[in-house]
């Protein structure tokens, strides 16, 4: 009982997005350099981890297991989060490596990994129900491979004890919080003891006894016996169906309208508002795969892309995540790309970078007001406002002509959403 009301008194702690002062948005930025992270001005979400070396380009952006990895050095690491004062980490999966040191040998066909240390004890081998030890049945995904990753045994307090040791070192170097990778592949009561020994944040740059926010990748867009609500009561889960639902009404899927907007959120079936972290794509979807299929617009659909961008970022539900990415030749070959492997390009942004990150002011300065004043057409014209702080209008319909007078305000941004838009009058 004692237990119980300790994890009681902390995890609620762990929803909360340990954010500065104005800010309300995270950065996903998918293999920036330093040079991109050192203009970031909101939450940043970052890999920390070694990763496997691979000796052909499928994925190089996969090789991501250890706080020595191409992207830095540990110490690289600390000079990062010291720069940036306050960001997030991204956690990875609790596969081969997680909570390794920096240059560790191992042999992973024997699961020999001394300098955890783990050994083949460490793993749930035997305890895998299918002949090929991978996903046969999604009916039952527990404690089997997962992308032909190590299984660690994480209902032993051996195990439990390492990587809570991996991310507290990361707490200390002064990390906000941590994205969990694959977590319906892990029991929640297994994720909740791990949580329940992490530290309070650093206090050189949080209050003393804050706790590290964390999100959870869940992928549930339903049809599976593993729900996202087995986990939303541990802290902030992934909410797939918004990307996905939010692409099928801007391609105007299924007979979809903007107009159905008005109760987006919980009312479309989502999980609770204070329980999902939202976006609108991952690198994955710009690749061709993932969650939502090709209903999840990216940058390369650009118009629409803008659109949903600017929607979830003015629409308050949920924690809301941007993506930050680039650019690479493109190389289809039925239907798939043949360079998804592609890196980064070796530039600043405008050079292939795509920079999302820089559009996130508008939500930022309506933080905490209510939405109101909803408008609709009945079709695919919407508007609403933030009490008087903000005001946005989204135009999807094939062509529309009118005037809208804006009263004085310290910022206007204006995005085009057709060929023939809606003319505006402006008083800034």
């Amino acid at each position: 009982l004692a237990i119980l009301y300790f994890l009681l008194l902390i995890l609620p702690a762990l929803f909360t997005p340990n954010l500065k002062n104005g800010r309300i948005s995270i950065v996903h930025l998918f293999e920036v350099l330093q040079m991109v992270v050192n203009e970031t001005h909101n939450q940043a979400d970052l890999p920390p981890s070694e990763h496997i070396m691979l000796t052909n380009p499928w994925k190089s952006w996969r090789q991501r297991y250890q706080m020595f990895s191409r992207s830095g050095t540990e110490e690289e690491l600390r000079d990062t989060i010291t720069l940036s004062k306050n960001v997030i980490v991204q956690c990875i999966y609790v596969d081969v490596g997680t909570p390794s040191s920096c240059g560790s040998k191992f042999n992973g066909n024997k699961e020999d990994f001394p300098s955890v240390p783990y050994s083949y004890l460490d793993f749930n081998d035997g305890k895998c129900k299918t002949g090929s030890g991978h996903i046969e049945n999604y009916h039952d995904i527990y404690q089997v491979y997962f992308l032909d990753l190590l299984d660690l045994a994480l209902e032993k307090d051996y195990v439990r004890g390492k990587l809570a040791a991996y991310l507290n070192k990361l707490i200390d170097l002064g990390v906000a919080g941590f994205r969990v990778d694959a977590c319906k592949h892990m029991w929640p009561g297994d994720l909740t003891n791990v949580y329940g020994r992490l530290k309070t944040l650093n206090t050189k740059w949080f209050p003393s006894g804050t706790k590290p926010f964390i999100y959870q990748e869940v992928i549930d867009l339903g049809g599976e016996p593993i729900k996202a609500s087995e986990y939303y009561g541990l802290a902030r889960v992934t909410e797939f169906k918004h990307s996905a639902k939010l692409g099928t009404v801007v391609r105007k899927w299924d007979g979809e309208k903007l107009s159905y907007l008005k109760n987006w959120g919980e009312g479309w079936g989502f999980m609770p508002s204070d329980r999902g972290l939202v976006f609108v794509d991952n690198h994955d979807n710009q690749r061709g795969h993932g969650a939502g299929g090709a209903s999840v617009p990216t940058f390369w659909d650009s118009r629409l892309y803008k659109i949903v961008a600017g929607l979830m970022l003015a629409h308050p539900y949920g924690v809301t995540r941007v993506m930050s990415s680039y650019r690479w030749d493109r190389k289809n070959v039925n239907g798939k790309d043949q360079n998804d492997w592609m890196g980064p390009p070796n530039s600043t942004c405008g050079d292939n970078w795509v920079c999302e990150h820089r559009w996130r002011t508008f939500r930022n300065v309506v933080n905490g007001q209510p939405l109101s004043n909803w408008w609709d057409n009945g079709n695919n014209q919407i508007a609403f406002s933030h009490g008087s702080k903000g005001f946005i209008v989204i135009n999807n319909d094939d062509c529309i002509s009118g005037m809208l007078s804006i009263t004085t305000g310290d910022d206007s941004e204006v995005s085009v959403s057709q060929d023939t838009p809606l003319s505006t009058q402006s008083t800034l």
